[in-house]
């Protein structure tokens, strides 16, 4: 008998309670690129040589390197977050069509491309970040599919930065035997999002 894994995508989940207060300094754009490009290059040495890496060895001529949009500030926005009044547990489908049930702290509220926009925060396994899974217009074309995730760090201040550059593909998109939380309707941006992870483009 084969018995499948069972293992969480992306940051793995918890029903935990989070605080989170007020003031932090605006983010530092000196070396934001460079910066960037290395933590990319960290992905790949991880992906291909780790003994954690979520990609089986098969897979390292299809996959990397990974490819990203190219580093675009502007998709670099200050958030604030409306929390929930009271825990809100979500039942979200998986990428193996089971049932997540995560707990919602708030919504996420920003303006991109002059729109006001919102995505649903959720809490994340280390209580130090947000887990934020989206779609966009770009999932199933340039991204994959199943959507995107983001890890927003958590701050002193009500001002929360979503970096879309930092946009990832869950697990399963290397791996099928991972358990990928799916992002809720509404978390589906009706925009284009070209920053973060995408599909090989050949």
């Amino acid at each position: 008998m084969v018995v499948t894994p069972v293992v969480r995508c992306g940051a793995l989940l918890v029903v935990v309670g989070l605080t989170f207060a007020c003031s932090a300094p605006r983010p530092n754009e000196s070396g934001y690129a460079d910066e960037l490009h290395r933590a990319r290059a960290a992905k790949d040495a991880f992906l291909q040589n780790d003994a954690d890496s979520p990609m089986p060895t098969e897979k390292h001529t299809e996959f990397l390197p990974l490819s990203y949009y190219d580093p675009d500030i502007t998709y670099r926005i200050p958030a604030t977050l409306a929390l929930a009044d009271e825990p809100v547990l979500v039942d979200m489908p998986t990428s193996t069509g089971t049932i997540d049930r995560l707990q919602m702290v708030g919504v996420l509220e920003f303006f991109l491309d002059g729109e006001p926009r919102t995505l649903s925060a959720f809490v994340s396994a280390g209580g130090g970040s947000l887990f934020v899974p989206f779609r966009d217009e770009t999932s199933g074309a340039e991204t994959y599919g199943a959507g995107r995730y983001l890890d927003v760090d958590a701050t002193s201040t009500g001002i929360y930065p979503i970096d879309f550059n930092r946009a990832y593909h869950p697990n399963c998109y290397f791996n099928p035997e991972f358990i990928c939380p799916l992002p809720p309707p509404q978390n589906r941006l009706t925009t284009a999002i070209r920053a973060g992870e995408r599909l090989p483009t050949s």
